[in-house]
């Protein structure tokens, strides 16, 4: 471990081959895993929970309170995976008590001046482009691509596979496996290339296809579209994982195209 004029607190742990940069500073009540880089001016606060082989760049602040007047100093924690990177000022606030924890899964890139608030869950494999905010209590799952400066309200879920345009501002849930943009946000196909890329099938991808187009295209009212993909549309896993994150979303999901 290298911590040439780094200021490292000897309660903290950390694991073999990590190497911490001068200036950066490590809280207490913190783990580091194996092969992790921490850079120059790096601050991880009390709580912080961070995996194997991450890299952190200078000016990341991870696991500083909540910027939400109701947490009252609960002992929370701010989680990153294994292979995640974080650019340059990213912070990632810790938990509250509704959560318990902030969490940020594993093989994810969080580019520069990136801001993920107190109960977050992002997934594995997410890529947060350059000054993606999400405000808190949200849920982002696997695989999912935000660009940069996409804003996230509070309490909204962004389903798997999903990709959402730079500058939207997102206001409603965004269903698994769509492209969303323009104002307000809305459905404009399926990710069908970065499907693809994933290993996808042509009639995994048609299937998914034909869900949506019932569901936004044939149908302007939604609710009608999940009942004609409950009727018309064969069984499979796609059309049981969109069907229930339309009937679970409390928040309303993101309209069509107009």
């Amino acid at each position: 471990m290298s911590e040439l004029r780094a200021n490292i607190h000897p309660d903290a742990k950390i694991g073999d081959n990590v190497t911490i940069e001068p200036f950066s500073t490590i809280y207490g009540n913190v783990e580091i895993g194996d092969g992790t880089w921490i850079g120059p001016n790096v601050t991880i606060m009390d709580g912080a929970r961070i995996g194997k082989n991450c890299k952190i760049f200078p000016g990341a602040v991870i696991s500083a309170v909540p910027q939400d007047l109701k947490y009252a100093g609960e002992d929370t924690h701010a989680i990153i995976g294994d292979n995640t990177t974080i650019r340059e000022c990213v912070t990632i606030n810790k938990g509250t008590k509704d959560v318990w924890k902030t969490e940020v899964g594993s093989n994810c890139l969080l580019m520069a001046y990136v801001h993920v608030a107190h109960d977050c869950i992002v997934g594995n494999n997410v890529i947060l482009a350059n000054c993606v905010n999400l405000a808190g209590h949200i849920t982002i799952e696997d695989y999912s691509i935000l660009e940069g400066m996409v804003a996230v309200q509070q309490f909204l879920r962004i389903g798997a596979h999903s990709f959402i345009a730079g500058g939207s501002l997102v206001r409603k849930n965004v269903p698994p496996y769509v492209r969303a943009a323009r104002e307000p946000l809305s459905y404009v196909g399926i990710n069908a290339i970065g499907l693809k890329r994933r290993g996808f099938s042509e009639d995994d991808v048609k299937r998914i296809e034909d869900i949506y187009r019932n569901i936004y295209v044939l149908n302007k009212v939604t609710s009608k579209g999940i009942e004609a993909v409950k009727t018309k549309i064969e069984d499979s896993i796609f059309k049981e994982e969109i069907v229930a994150f339309f009937e679970s979303s409390e928040n309303g999901v993101m309209r069509g195209l107009a």
